[in-house]
């Protein structure tokens, strides 16, 4: 009876031990496979983007729309500097465009009258050339008929009153005929100096654009520089950071606030070196957060980081000494969510650990 007793109890064993077996190698065989198909780490954190608030003025803060850690929508109104000073620059620069515009005007019409003056003159000009030519025809004529009176003297056909008349219209029309061509020249000295003093007018008006457009830039940068002077969140999200108080005198490039973007976020994983062989962009990623274990994230590799972290740190390590020790390095994996959860139903921050599984296979 107690060999029987003893026999069941060996039997029940080896049955026990090969369950036992048994189970061990369905969960080995279960973890080889499943893990030939993934690549994980828990060198992974949840990263958005940061936005640096800095002063594009400088001067005295007036007013200030938020406070520390408040929750902000893209284009509120976050800060407010005194503008008296801005919008007095702005007031000169528009007077001064106003000048700018109002000598443009001035040199289109002095332009505009000395080509009329040109055409003027040189429509006298060839009037005078006109006279020119009567005045010649004229000084011929006399010339003729001081020769007829003299032919008509020597057979007594005329007087000596004709001969004197005759030599007086003669002298008459030299003297006309000399009148016109100093005339003639005078004109023409007019209309080049006419001609000339357009041509200035003319250089004074694009001279004139010019002052106007250098002046319209500088009333686009007082308006720009003015636009500073109002501070607008970049994005939804949450500003902390502050570094100021109202009323203090602020500089240009001083840190005011930071922003975290709230609408995109994303997972920067850290994996070895030898885990990156198998990985591609556009492989499946299940993400889980530490501070939310209820969560099951779901998203795809986007890209790798250029180079190992070593090389980014402040002083990258340097081989070449020959006293060297080697490191498993780490690539950073910029991964994509795909499914990010609401932010009215969770609270998640930039920075929270996270733990990533990259399906390989």
């Amino acid at each position: 009876m107690e060999k029987k007793t003893e026999s069941k109890k060996s039997v029940k064993k080896i049955k026990i031990i090969a369950i036992a077996i048994t189970a061990v190698l369905a969960i080995t065989l279960t973890v080889h496979f499943t893990g030939a198909q993934y690549e994980s780490t828990d060198n992974a954190q949840l990263d958005s983007n940061l936005y640096s608030i800095r002063s594009g003025v400088t001067g005295f803060v007036k007013e200030i729309h938020f406070q520390d850690n408040q929750k902000v929508k893209r284009g509120d109104t976050l800060i407010i500097f005194d503008t008296d000073e801005l919008q007095a620059k702005v007031q000169q620069a528009q007077a001064v465009l106003l000048n700018s515009k109002a000598n443009l005007s001035v040199s289109k019409n002095n332009a505009s009258a000395g080509s009329d003056n040109a055409s003027a003159s040189q429509k006298t000009a060839e009037s005078n050339r006109q006279a020119i030519g009567a005045a010649k025809a004229k000084l011929n004529k006399a010339q003729l008929d001081l020769e007829r009176v003299n032919k008509l003297l020597d057979v007594k056909g005329a007087t000596q009153e004709q001969l004197d008349n005759a030599k007086a219209n003669l002298q008459i029309a030299q003297s006309e005929y000399k009148k016109s061509l100093n005339q003639e020249q005078s004109a023409l000295a007019s209309f080049k100096g006419a001609k000339s003093q357009a041509r200035a007018y003319s250089g004074q008006i694009g001279l004139s654009n010019a002052q106007i457009s250098q002046r319209q830039a500088e009333l686009n940068l007082a308006l720009k520089q003015l636009s500073y002077a109002y501070v607008i969140a970049p994005c939804d999200g949450i500003v902390t950071k502050r570094a100021f108080n109202q009323g203090q005198y602020v500089t240009i490039g001083q840190s005011l606030c930071v922003v975290v973007d709230s609408e995109k976020h994303w997972i920067t994983a850290n994996f070895k070196e030898t885990q990156i062989e198998k990985m591609k962009i556009g492989n499946n990623v299940i993400i889980k957060l530490d501070s939310h274990s209820n969560i099951e994230l779901n998203g795809k590799i986007e890209s790798f980081g250029g180079a190992t972290g070593a090389k980014f740190s402040l002083l990258p390590p340097d081989n070449a000494t020959g006293n060297f020790i080697k490191i498993t390095q780490r690539v950073p994996v910029r991964i994509s969510i795909d499914n990010f959860p609401p932010a009215k139903k969770y609270e998640l921050f930039p920075g929270l650990s996270a733990f990533v599984k990259v399906k390989v296979n």
